[in-house]
């Protein structure tokens, strides 16, 4: 098997754009890949520009009569009505939306493919991790499910046990359905409570249906959880049922939507955690899937200020090559920003905190947290169907 990482990236992905003041602007695409480059990361990794999913592979999440929708409001935009989700508020139908949603697809699942055949240990798709479309439709600014799409494809192609880690603010709602009844999936999410946030799925209660119980693992954190909390509820509960399921390929999600800054959301996480995560994911995949790592992006709307931080944190890791919190962010960088936005960039690779939290098992559990309570709540779902004390 090849050490090397690979990286999927065709410019081309930028044509994923609902158009002016929709929350998913493209430019983060964009300055997360020149900022990998002002990095010289794009040097320590293959870059690899995989070809857009075709029908068939479409297919092995959603029906044909949403692909030929999506077809049909690509080429007439000013026709989509709302059916199948498409020509909404959320996804506002645009021209070639279906060739670029195709080709953010493609990139996920060539990363699968490069995995599974032993091409690279690791591999990366920051424009991926559109985990909110269904079988059916369009929903949460996703029209094609790569996420979902990687993971069936590694099935189709013998896998036996996936796992999918989903740390998006929102709920990884449209990738836990495509697996809910097959056992060979392990999907867990942590996201911001359904109370608070959309699309209000991802109770503790959600464990998988019939013959895969257990399969769906939910952490609703509480609104206002910060890096303390949303490290020791990763830690409760992800590497004991990594252990446990012992995938052979790890698929992860790291929307950059739980951030203190996003303005769609409301935990108050950092760039700093945000790369501790990824740091862990990265460890765990060597400890649980020979190393065998696919790594999305997802949401994040602080499209300056955040994202193309976390994500090329993201790549620096899967590269071998990380990039040190306190490192001063590239002059260059920071002028194609103003130029792009007129906004000032960051100035460091950090906000400068240096992520700490309590283990559970050791600190124990206190009843009156409402972060325990939700740490807790899953356990108690979850952990007796994989044998583990909750």
């Amino acid at each position: 098997m090849s050490g090397r990482a690979q990286l999927m990236w065709d410019e081309e992905v930028t044509g994923y754009d609902f158009g002016a003041g929709h929350p998913m602007d493209p430019v983060r695409l964009a300055l997360t890949m020149r900022l990998v480059e002002a990095y010289g990361l794009d040097r320590a990794v293959e870059v690899v520009a995989a070809k857009a999913a075709g029908d068939s592979t479409l297919r092995l999440v959603h029906r044909q009569e949403y692909i030929e929708a999506v077809r049909r409001a690509s080429a007439d935009p000013a026709g989509a009505d709302g059916s199948y989700g498409l020509g909404t508020m959320d996804d506002p139908a645009f021209a070639g939306m279906h060739e670029a949603s195709a080709l953010i697809a493609g990139q996920s699942v060539g990363a699968a493919e490069s995995i599974w055949r032993g091409e690279a240990l690791h591999a990366v798709n920051f424009a991926g991790g559109l985990h909110h479309a269904m079988p059916g439709g369009a929903a949460g600014f996703c029209v094609y499910n790569d996420a979902a799409l990687a993971v069936a494809r590694l099935l189709e192609l013998g896998a036996e046990r996936v796992a999918y880690v989903d740390v998006d603010v929102h709920h990884g709602d449209g990738v836990q359905a495509a697996f809910w009844d097959d056992p060979r999936v392990l999907t867990i999410s942590l996201h911001e409570h359904p109370r608070s946030l959309f699309p209000q799925t991802g109770w503790p209660e959600e464990t998988g249906g019939a013959g895969a119980e257990g399969s769906a693992v939910n952490v609703a954190l509480p609104a206002g959880t910060g890096d303390a909390g949303w490290l020791r509820a990763y830690h409760a509960v992800v590497p004991e049922l990594l252990a446990a399921f012992r995938p052979q390929v790890l698929v992860t999600q790291h929307g950059a939507d739980t951030h203190i800054e996003d303005p769609l959301a409301h935990l108050g996480v950092t760039v700093d955690a945000q790369r501790a995560v990824a740091e862990s994911c990265h460890g765990l995949a060597h400890e649980h899937a020979e190393g065998r790592w696919v790594a999305l992006g997802g949401g994040g709307y602080a499209v300056v200020e955040v994202v193309p931080r976390s994500w090329t944190h993201l790549v620096a890791i899967a590269a071998g090559r990380p990039v040190e919190p306190a490192a001063a962010v590239p002059e260059e960088w920071r002028h194609e920003v103003y130029r792009r936005t007129r906004l000032e960039a960051p100035r460091r690779m950090t906000d400068g905190r240096e992520p700490r939290w309590q283990d559970f098992a050791e600190s124990g559990y206190d009843p009156a947290d409402r972060l325990d309570q939700a740490i807790l709540a899953t356990r108690r779902a979850v952990f007796p169907h994989h044998g583990l004390l909750p």
